[in-house]
């Protein structure tokens, strides 16, 4: 094995807390390569992350997990102070959905048209950590890391000041109409094409999406403020994509889903099946949460997905040792109530987050059942990649835990030549199975987007 090229001693300072690290986001906005891992709200609300100024280590989309993890093991633990929380120094990243399944080169997925990078982020030894529940945060510092950065004294001292001092943002506003790429008759036909498959025994599930862009006037990190404030979730995420320390792009997420849990041990996935929007009315939504729960047809969905993930985690699973907890759990968010379940595994001995990313991307719920079958007909009914859309971002740690969500309600954002200016596009999907109903369908769709579409016109 390659010796190691940097390292990490942490020194681990208790600051005052101020607040959401949404807005040591805003403080830090010159900082570069800013990810930050949101648990804004609902369940589990624990901890969040915003790490920043990543090591000179880029990440290869092209070498695979493999170049993944040998990223990894160039970071070496040394000795230092105990780090709050699930991350104590790593990868922070984001996976884009058309990587496709790892290890099955023949299916090659379309490209999404804005040409993102198929892999964001990378190597952090400096962060935030916050306790949402004990409203305590810490700032985490590499020492002498090994890339020539100041000593750690310098470096507090310049976060703090940074941390203390008047965050200044924009006024982010929608500039001009909002444009949907797929009409809502194209997008029914589809559903329907996806039926008559189906029909004829190619695929039992496949979740159909389609797009909208609009641009924007304002920085994203503000935008994603008003994301935040609109739609919280308890997997919600911003993470910017810098050359030569100018931003050429972000994403931001406000998403519900856990992709993957990881303690060294054991691991965890929680697929969302089932959707129904919220009413203003107490007494219509409590209704609405009834009906979602007695009904069949979503029920029938989480089934199927439950089934595969339980195959898709059985692959890394001690034998026996897989199970299903809370099926099916209802969730309300502020949006929608989703049905979802936890599927749990006891990993077996020499297996890492790498094997495990590797067992389930992309997740189940947002790709189809059999995956290979659903994933090639997504391809050939949407007509283009779906980028970092129902890919993954979070965290993969130095001491082999992992923390990572599913991109569902997630803004892409690209810097236009105007000042000032940029674009974002969003998709929104739905499952699709023999029973559904096409229009139910592109309601559904249009119930997920109502939030961001807020965030995107409010004031």
């Amino acid at each position: 094995m390659a010796p190691a090229r940097f390292r990490f001693a942490p020194r681990v300072f208790e600051l005052a807390d101020r607040g959401p690290l949404s807005l040591a986001l805003a403080n830090l906005r010159a900082r570069h390569g800013l990810a930050l891992l949101d648990s804004a709200a609902g369940e589990p609300k624990r901890f969040s992350v915003l790490g920043f100024d990543p090591l000179p280590r880029a990440l290869d989309a092209n070498a695979g997990l493999a170049g993944l993890r040998a990223a990894l093991r160039e970071l070496e633990r040394a000795p230092g102070d105990d780090v709050p929380g699930f991350f104590a120094g790593g990868l922070l990243l984001a996976l884009s959905y058309d990587l496709g399944v790892d290890g099955e080169a023949w299916l090659e997925l379309p490209r999404e048209p804005w040409n993102f990078p198929l892999l964001l982020g990378g190597l952090y030894v400096d962060f935030l950590v916050r306790d949402e529940v004990r409203e305590r945060t810490w700032l985490v510092l590499g020492d002498e890391p090994g890339d020539g950065r100041a000593s750690v004294a310098a470096r507090r001292a310049a976060v703090e000041r940074e941390l203390g001092s008047e965050a200044r943002g924009s006024t982010v506003r929608r500039v001009g109409d909002l444009r949907r790429w797929t009409s809502s008759e194209e997008h029914q036909a589809r559903i329907e094409r996806c039926r008559r498959a189906i029909g004829e025994g190619e695929l039992y599930q496949a979740n159909l999406a389609h797009r909208f862009t609009c641009e924007v006037e304002g920085d994203p990190i503000d935008l994603y403020a008003k994301l935040r404030a609109r739609n919280p979730a308890p997997y919600m995420a911003f993470l910017a994509w810098d050359e030569a320390h100018e931003r050429r792009g972000a994403l931001l997420s406000c998403s519900p889903e856990l992709f993957l849990e990881f303690d060294g041990a054991v691991a965890r996935t929680r697929p969302i099946k089932g959707t129904i929007e919220r009413a203003h009315d107490p007494l219509l939504d409590r209704a609405r949460r009834e009906t979602l729960l007695a009904s069949e047809k979503d029920r029938a969905e989480l089934v199927m997905i439950v089934d595969l993930e339980r195959n898709d985690l059985g692959r890394c699973a001690k034998p026996g040792r897989v199970w299903v907890e809370d099926f099916p759990k209802l969730a309300s968010f502020a949006r929608v109530h989703h049905l979802m379940a936890d599927v749990v595994a006891e990993v077996r001995a020499g297996l890492d987050a790498f094997d495990l990313i590797g067992a389930l991307f992309p997740g189940g719920s947002i790709s189809g059942c059999p995956k290979l079958a659903a994933l090639e007909r997504i391809a050939e009914l949407e007509g283009e990649g779906r980028g970092f859309f129902c890919g993954s971002l979070g965290a993969i740690g130095l001491d082999g835990r992992a923390n990572l969500n599913i991109l569902i309600r997630t803004l892409a954002w690209r810097p236009l030549a105007a000042p000032a200016r940029g674009e974002v596009s969003f998709r929104v999907g739905g499952g699709i199975t023999f029973v559904s109903n096409a229009e139910d369908e592109e309601h559904e769709t249009l119930a997920k987007a109502a939030g961001i579409v807020d965030a995107l016109d409010s004031p």
